[in-house]
């Protein structure tokens, strides 16, 4: 253990953050979502929701502040909840995590998919929530 580090942070979530670079991006995975199929490197979060996830890796994680949208969702299909209300808690994760005001894109669900596939790494996680998946693209210090 370590002062100071989130405690759902695993060692092997650590190395991953920690190789990143800027521009690399993340995807924290629902549990619908294909992880498997679309990840070389695939980090079990089994038992942990993506907004506890969120949380702790903002801690650490610095947003890339040289593009619109650092920040990138799941669009919802035609006929599902547009505006699924994780997105309000991972608002307030985010509003709370920055000093400056972050923008967040919603990605059709095809071209997330194709995005994911090239992502430095998936979390799979245990979420239940429907389009509760989430980008992040790792900044600058």
């Amino acid at each position: 253990m370590l002062k100071g580090i989130p405690p759902i942070i695993s060692p092997e979530l650590m190395k991953v953050l920690m190789e990143m670079g800027h521009g690399d991006e993340i995807v924290l995975a629902d549990g619908n979502f294909p992880a498997a199929s679309h990840s070389s490197i695939l980090l079990n979060g089994h038992g942990h929701g993506v907004a506890a996830f969120l949380t702790a890796i903002l801690e650490l994680f610095p947003l890339d502040t040289y593009v619109t949208y650092p920040v990138m969702l799941m669009e919802p299909v035609e006929g599902d909840e547009q505006e699924p209300e994780i997105w309000k808690e991972y608002e307030a994760i985010i509003n709370n995590s920055s000093d400056l005001p972050v923008q967040i894109e919603k990605v059709e669900r095809m071209a997330f998919y194709e995005r994911s596939k090239a992502a430095y790494a998936i979390i799979a996680t245990s979420e239940r929530a429907q389009y509760a998946n989430i980008i992040l693209k790792k900044g600058v210090l």
